[in-house]
């Protein structure tokens, strides 16, 4: 069976949804393909409040702020189809997909929009010593279990990593009376936003060690503790610092990866920092007519910048499925110094009357000095009191400044 689309949107979380609302406010017929059982992505488990605050100019909790696209996305009578996996993106745009009402099928797209978030790294991919007991989980599972199954994982807890959801989740923990003995970060600052520290971890008084990991996972049926261990400058653990933890539960908030196994083959041009597409301004990857936006793209802290960021790709992918192609990449973008990446990697022959850079830096600068620089000439500087790995920092550039190749320069 071979369906027809203006645009296809892979991913019907908080990108594809903003993504699928754009396309059809440009006109276009929209689909969604949601691997879920239903739409909503990651907002669904996430109950606490704190979205929306720059979007709607309200706080909400996840789902209220993914029941809100949702609402925007049926009274657009865009289709959504759930239960449904896809398979692959080829390079005409068609796209390839299961379920068990219709079978296999497949779609065929005047653009595509990759939306498929991230998903979190697990212990497989960290190589702890010690057995395999029950008790160790991902802070995003611990989090589904106990926001939308009802389960309490454990009662001792350690949580490895100081990402955003391991914070919450020693937060969530507490609350249901579990005892989070200590979050551990092997780097020597928080991979969170600022306010998750403290509103999360230091207003309940919960210890949080920074250039500190786990060595060894003890237990054979269950957890039945940990070896922590301070690290050296190379992260390497002090064999003399090592002590014995207590517990019946080890989560682990260690990182995010984008889910670009469909991007990777469809043959589009990867990142190797980001781990996500390389892109435009308008988020178009190097297979044309192809799009990415959201965590699929680049890890984001904040679910408002997705949805923004998911509007540009949905603008021009609308617009790519109505008039072909699109104006060719004329300027490269890079980052230097203290600066870990740059999104968007390029910049378009015709693009708007303003870009918006976003990066990361790959350590802690107190203060900070940004310097932007186009050909020759230095086109933007801003000085900043403090910018961390744990938070996306971004510069507005007039295109009427731009004169050549960008580079994105961060010093202390």
């Amino acid at each position: 069976m071979e369906r027809i689309a203006d645009v296809v949107i892979i991913g019907a979380g908080p990108a594809g949804l903003a993504a699928g609302i754009a396309a059809a406010d440009k006109g276009a017929k929209v689909l969604l393909v949601e691997r879920d059982e239903r739409a909503g992505g990651i907002l669904n488990q996430c109950i606490h409040n704190g979205f929306g605050l720059h979007y709607f100019g309200e706080e909400l909790t996840g789902p209220e702020y993914a029941d809100r696209f949702i609402r925007m996305a049926r009274e657009r009578r865009i289709e959504i189809v759930t239960d449904t996996m896809a398979l692959s993106v080829a390079p005409d745009r068609t796209v390839a997909a299961v379920n068990g009402r219709d079978g296999e099928f497949t779609v065929k797209a005047g653009a595509v929009v990759l939306a498929m978030g991230c998903r979190e790294r697990t212990r497989g991919a960290l190589g702890i010593a010690g057995t395999r007991p029950a008790g160790i989980y991902t802070a995003g599972a611990a989090q589904r279990l106990v926001n939308l199954e009802g389960y309490l994982p454990g009662r001792e807890v350690v949580i490895l990593g100081s990402g955003d959801i391991g914070l919450i989740m020693a937060r969530r923990m507490t609350w249901e009376g579990a005892d989070v003995k200590m979050v551990c970060e092997l780097m020597p600052y928080s991979s969170g936003l600022s306010r998750n520290i403290v509103q999360c971890v230091r207003d309940y008084d919960i210890p949080l060690h920074f250039s500190t990991t786990v060595t060894r996972i003890h237990g054979r049926e269950r957890v039945e503790g940990v070896t922590v261990a301070g690290v050296d400058q190379n992260r390497r653990p002090i064999p003399e610092t090592e002590r014995f933890i207590p517990c019946d539960t080890l989560l682990l908030s260690v990182g995010l990866l984008p889910e670009n196994e469909l991007t990777r083959l469809a043959g589009i041009d990867i990142d190797a920092v980001t781990g996500g597409a390389i892109v435009d301004e308008r988020r178009q990857t190097s297979v044309s007519g192809v799009f990415s936006c959201g965590n699929v793209l680049q890890v984001h802290d904040l679910v408002d910048n997705v949805s923004h960021e998911a509007e540009t790709a949905g603008r021009f992918a609308a617009e790519y499925a109505a008039r072909g192609l699109l104006p060719a990449r004329k300027y490269a973008v890079r980052a230097a110094g203290g600066a870990r990446y740059v999104v968007p990697q390029a910049i378009s022959s015709a693009p708007e009357d303003k870009v918006d850079l976003f990066f990361r830096v790959g350590e802690v600068y107190k203060p900070a000095s940004l310097a932007v620089t186009s050909g020759t000439g230095v086109i933007f500087t801003r000085r900043k009191q403090v910018m961390t790995p744990g938070e996306m920092e971004n510069v507005t550039i007039p295109t009427s400044k731009i004169n050549g190749d960008i580079t994105v320069t961060v010093t202390g």
